[in-house]
């Protein structure tokens, strides 16, 4: 028997591995699990993704590009007079009120004990950073990655509500540290220098 051409496989067993984690988390994960709910042959998972680290990869890389496109998106990274603080706790709190990124948390801790993850993880990182490297210095950048992170962690591991006007706060004043304003400047106070 002819075997049936089937380009969009792949594509269809990632999606059915972020399915799998959704459902019933990292620990549910197997290419068995993600073989039943793509509905496709075991063989094909293996095919395609020999270890399950492999496919975990994959989950993630696809799940990390939904934050870094809706951050892209956002005018405030092209638009030099927006308030870019408020810009990102806005994001942060759509991000963190939609749909999946407990999911997307979820693989992305996994990297704490499946070192092939780590570097995925990193891409996320330096991705967000280099989209925040539009409007501020690559240090400044970093941190608001770190402390959007933070944030999000926070949020996810402890159950407390997001504030948004503590997020455009904090992300506010390592904006303004990153332009040379001191600590005592309230966020988005424009420095006198700058007029000049």
């Amino acid at each position: 028997m002819a075997r049936r051409h089937d380009p969009g496989r792949r594509q269809r067993i990632i999606d059915a591995a972020i399915r799998v984690v959704g459902a019933k988390g990292i620990a549910g994960l197997s290419h068995r699990s993600v073989a039943a709910e793509a509905d496709v042959p075991l063989g094909s998972t293996t095919y395609h993704f020999a270890s399950l680290d492999e496919l975990m990869v994959a989950a993630l890389r696809q799940a990390n590009e939904g934050f870094a496109e809706v951050l892209a998106a956002h005018p405030a990274l092209s638009d030099p007079a927006a308030d870019l603080a408020g810009a990102l706790a806005r994001v942060l709190g759509e991000w963190l009120g939609g749909e999946g990124v407990e999911l997307e948390y979820e693989l992305y801790l996994a990297a704490l004990r499946r070192p092939p993850l780590r570097p995925v993880a990193a891409e996320w990182a330096e991705a967000v950073a280099a989209l925040l490297s539009r409007r501020t210095d690559p240090v400044t950048a970093r941190a608001l990655v770190a402390l959007m992170d933070g944030i999000c962690l926070q949020v996810l591991l402890t159950g407390a509500q997001y504030d948004e006007e503590y997020a455009r706060e904090v992300l506010g004043r390592v904006i303004d540290a990153g332009r040379g304003r001191g600590p005592g400047r309230p966020a988005g106070e424009r420095d006198p220098a700058d007029a000049r």
